[in-house]
């Protein structure tokens, strides 16, 4: 495509300080990403993590475009991405980490 240039170009031409500050902005975007976002990030589909979870792709799809699940459903989607969901409660001024899932 005329005046298309290939990214890995463009970031070879970045500072370094801009390629770490692009890094460091997308690590946060990561941090407060959908389950759709994350599941895609993981190199899944939705057949695919279906499959794994023991439903069909439509029952995902229909928990992915949730505002509001059970934690135990988190916690199973979470867990056929291969990763172990932690909630932090946050009580008095402390920190507290609740694991859950497997144990």
């Amino acid at each position: 495509m005329a005046g298309h240039r290939d990214f890995s170009e463009l970031r070879r031409k970045m500072s370094p300080e801009r390629r770490a500050r692009n890094q460091r902005a997308a690590n946060d975007q990561l941090k407060t990403m959908a389950l759709a976002a994350l599941r895609r990030a993981s190199g899944k589909t939705q057949t695919e993590l279906a499959g794994t979870m023991g439903i069909r792709q439509p029952a995902l799809s229909k928990l992915e475009s949730q505002d509001d699940m059970q934690i135990s459903t988190l916690v199973k989607i979470i867990e056929a991405l291969g990763g172990e969901l932690s909630i932090t409660a946050r009580v008095g001024g402390e920190n507290f980490a609740l694991s859950l899932g497997k144990k």
